[in-house]
């Protein structure tokens, strides 16, 4: 019964986004609350949901001082020379503009945090996205696509927790995945091209304003601040707290929450002194920030019910028991099979150490090893990212400025191709290995 339930919530909620039937915002909090009453759990749905939300709160005061920080940095002019070395570069071509995002986004991802990655691609991008007409569903699919695939990295979550479920290395799972991820990343630039392409036939090389035949925009014209609000003789102090700042992050010295709350107190006294200033500045990108942290707090709400109903690990012995025994030869791609699924619908951390480690001691049976099963294990990170239950895919959208559900749809297609390249690249070099001789 609770496993019914448990994959009824899940088909339920992502039916209503994907219709538009509801926004995330509220699905995220009355389709499990309902499902947690049909299921008898009224009496326990309070400490449940808080639980969740408490679990989240951290994420949600990171991401909302995060985007009011880039927000002042957007205001004080710190991207505009980025902008204009990036239209200098691509001429206006979108396409040159959609790889770039791409390239961008790896290089960022190489950090390992998927929040930074959005959060400066984002913010280096999306105004050339605007001022060009580019679909901003391309800029939010590329940008995922990237940072699923760079989120294999051993300092990237997911290849961490399945070393340490499994009790190997975590070089012995990540080093042979390196070919895997180069096939990957490969894909996405493949993709992004594919993509600009049919901006570049829908658009056309578009001349920006100030830009005659062959030449390049009028410096003065191509930025993403407002002259009133810019700062252009603090730009080297804003690039120095910047740089700071995600050096902080890197190095991991302090928690998220009070790097970005502390680099916002100091950014905004630095750049607008003024207290009506200041005010001014917080109210204009409170819009930006609010629906972020709301819909952060709201998927508290449905990781906390979900936990708390133990409907995950019904799901996880489910999908388990349904396993014939025929296929324990094959345990390594089913294993990879399950991880697109399995990290779309429950977290990470059920993923890797509920499901994982049994799957992993029924391929022992087969003389599949552990390593095998971890690398198996995370060749659904490209479709993971795409899960409600990610909360740094809450501030991609958001800064990105598009919705939840057409997010997911335009992207899903992609990221699981992704993900397949990734399968396919790793089973064609060896490492993990389809049927067990």
């Amino acid at each position: 019964m609770l496993t019914l339930l448990a994959y009824s919530m899940v088909v339920v909620f992502m039916f209503l986004i994907m219709t538009k039937r509801l926004p995330a915002l509220t699905a995220l909090i009355l389709v499990p609350i309902a499902f947690a009453l049909m299921g008898g759990f009224g009496k326990d749905l309070g400490p449940m949901m808080l639980s969740g939300i408490k679990n989240l709160a951290p994420t949600g005061i990171m991401l909302m001082f995060a985007i009011l920080y880039f927000g002042i940095m957007i205001d004080a002019g710190l991207f505009d020379p980025v902008v204009r070395k990036i239209l200098k570069l691509v001429h206006g071509d979108p396409m040159k503009i959609v790889v770039g995002t791409a390239v961008l986004a790896m290089i960022v991802s190489l950090d390992g945090d998927g929040s930074t990655t959005y959060m400066i691609t984002v913010s280096a991008m999306l105004p050339l996205y605007q001022r060009l007409g580019i679909n901003r569903m391309v800029l939010a699919c590329v940008i995922m696509l990237a940072g699923g695939v760079f989120n294999i990295l051993p300092w990237g979550g997911p290849t961490a927790r399945a070393a340490s479920a499994l009790g190997v290395d975590v070089g012995a799972i990540f080093v042979p995945m390196i070919p895997a991820m180069i096939f990957s990343a490969a894909w996405v630039l493949f993709v992004a091209w594919m993509l600009g392409k049919k901006e570049r036939a829908r658009l056309g090389t578009i001349a920006m304003p100030g830009a005659g035949s062959g030449e390049q925009p009028s410096a003065s014209l191509v930025r993403l601040s407002d002259p009133a609000t810019a700062r252009p003789h603090l730009l080297w102090v804003n690039a120095g707290l910047t740089v700071a700042l995600l050096g902080l992050l890197i190095w991991g010295a302090f928690p998220l929450p009070v790097l970005f709350m502390v680099a916002f107190a100091i950014a905004i006294v630095i750049n607008y002194p003024q207290l009506d200033e200041q005010k001014e500045r917080i109210a204009t990108h409170a819009a930006n920030a609010l629906p972020v942290v709301a819909l952060i707090f709201a998927a508290g709400v449905f990781v906390g019910i979900l936990s708390g109903t133990k409907m995950v690990d019904a799901i996880a012995h489910s999908v388990i028991e349904a396993i014939p025994p025929s296929l324990g030869p094959y345990m390594a791609t089913v294993t990879g099979i399950l991880s697109i699924p399995f990290t779309f619908f429950i977290s990470n951390d059920a993923f890797y150490f509920g499901v994982v480690p049994i799957l992993a001691k029924a391929a022992a049976v087969y003389g599949i090893s552990a390593a095998e099963i971890g690398r198996a294990s995370i060749v659904g990170q490209p479709v993971h990212l795409l899960s409600p239950l990610v909360a740094s895919t809450y501030l991609l959208v958001g800064m990105a400025k598009v919705e939840f559900g057409d997010h997911q749809r335009y992207t899903l297609m992609w990221s699981l191709s992704a993900s397949v390249v990734m399968f396919l690249g790793a089973m064609l070099c060896g490492v993990i290995p389809f049927v067990m001789r």
